[in-house]
């Protein structure tokens, strides 16, 4: 064993050693707040503790509405206020069990079995595929018809596009047995021909295939694999320049030189996930967060984060400043809900997405986003749709897909994301004057004291 990997292994082992000795703590209190449902998490401090917390509450559908951070040293103190998709505070007992079982002592046995956001059943035997190449017009239609041909079933799937990049992980079985592939040769072919989808004639040398039978956090993957093909590259938000366009996120980075801190104020258009994706994208690109807030509870979501580099350090270079910016305002704008909202419900059957996504294509639908699931027999999936020339779908179009599909299977849906009333939209937080009454405000913020205003 080399020296590298031995280090690696005791590093771990230590910071077992660190967590059996000091398990985290997890309060869920539904008293100290009228509006919203506190977690207050204790524990040892690592790399990447605060995206298992947010994960474990994003895949558990709810909304954190604020959030205050603090991890100096080798201890974290975080507190959530969460609401449900009511937009209510959290009434369900398994579900308060489950937080407090996933982020308590046992939480490293328990996020292995973590539901997958796509909805892969934990024990359901699949093989995990993983594609990025060029986006265009009817190539999801190909990929489906492809693993069609190839015997394979769609058990779920979950396909980002963006900056003309797309990227998807796809759990497949056997047609025929349900279960897992671990054949060599036919995994081999599998991953042979759909790499020849997606490289097509222009899309040569960047197109990537992966299988393997492993388990993945799907939206998590989605976003390292988006990272690592370079999807940030262009369209870029100009830095710290005023936009009337509220779609588009704001993000200025800018180093706090007394306190040797990198400090990310980050302003969008709130949306569900948006915490967990810019969270992943800090911890994936080996930033740590020491200190942050966020407040959710208007139309913008404001988020504010003290970081430093794993290596200790702050950004030393304006070329590693702006990358930071393109890389999280490309993690906010991946889970584009750009297009027509469609949802699909049936009795689940060999080739439905194939023939699904073909009628999408001969109606000149180009799909930007879709989430598959398999509940049981049933299919359960959803479709963002637009115009492959650009322009907003036309009413006749929708419905003549709708009356190929079944008028009954596939409907329209709007967006439902906004339990915001006028008095939640008038709050906002800041970490600007942490550091002037430091103690007292992360004892407030970790609602340890209360306000005396």
């Amino acid at each position: 064993m080399d020296h590298c990997s031995s280090s690696v292994d005791v590093d771990d082992e230590f910071e077992k050693l660190v967590i059996r000795m000091n398990p985290p703590r997890v309060t869920v209190d539904n008293i100290s707040s009228s509006k919203a449902t506190l977690i207050k998490v204790d524990s040892a401090n690592k790399h990447g503790s605060l995206l298992e917390v947010v994960q474990v509450l994003t895949d558990l559908n709810l909304t954190i509405s604020r959030a205050y951070i603090s991890s100096d040293g080798e201890w974290f103190m975080d507190v959530f206020h969460v609401i449900d998709q009511n937009g209510n505070k959290l009434s369900d007992e398994k579900v308060i069990d489950r937080i407090q079982q996933s982020l308590g002592p046992s939480r490293v046995q328990n996020l292995r079995s973590l539901r997958r956001s796509v909805g892969v059943q934990a024990a359901a035997e699949h093989t995990t595929v993983e594609l990025t190449g060029r986006d265009r017009p009817g190539l999801l239609s190909e990929i489906f018809a492809v693993l069609m041909d190839l015997k394979c079933n769609v058990v779920a799937a979950e396909i980002w596009t963006h900056n003309s990049r797309m990227a998807s992980v796809v759990y497949i079985n056997d047609e025929a047995t349900g279960s897992s592939i671990d054949d060599g040769d036919r995994l081999a072919r599998i991953k042979q021909l759909l790499l020849y989808v997606l490289k097509g004639d222009r899309d040569m040398r960047t197109a990537n295939t992966a299988v393997s039978v492993g388990a993945t956090h799907t939206q998590r993957r989605l976003h390292q694999m988006m990272y690592a093909d370079r999807d940030y590259d262009k369209d870029y938000y100009v830095d710290g320049v005023p936009t009337t366009d509220r779609s588009k996120p704001c993000v200025m980075v800018e180093n706090c030189v007394d306190k040797g801190y990198t400090v990310v104020n980050l302003r969008c258009q709130d949306r569900p996930k948006l915490l967990f994706d810019t969270v992943c994208t800090l911890t994936d690109m080996q930033y740590v967060v020491f200190h942050a807030t966020v407040n959710t509870e208007g139309p913008e979501a404001c988020q504010e984060y003290y970081i430093r580099h794993k290596d200790g350090c702050p950004i030393s270079s304006e070329a590693e400043r702006q990358r930071l910016i393109h890389c999280l305002v490309a993690a906010i704008q991946r889970r584009s809900t750009e297009g027509i909202r469609l949802e699909l419900c049936s009795e689940d059957r060999v080739g439905l997405l194939s023939d699904v996504t073909r009628i999408f294509r001969e109606n000149g639908l180009v799909v930007t986003r879709a989430e598959v699931t398999t509940c049981g027999s049933q299919a359960v999936n959803v479709f963002y749709v637009m115009d492959s020339s650009g322009n907003p779908v036309k009413s006749e179009t929708i419905e003549a897909v709708r009356s190929e599909i079944g008028q009954t299977i596939l409907h329209v849906k709007e967006e439902m994301y906004t339990n915001k009333t006028p008095a939640q939209e008038n709050g906002r937080f800041s970490l600007g004057n942490l550091f002037r009454s430091r103690s007292e405000k992360i004892l407030y913020n970790l609602g340890l004291i209360r306000s005396c205003s």
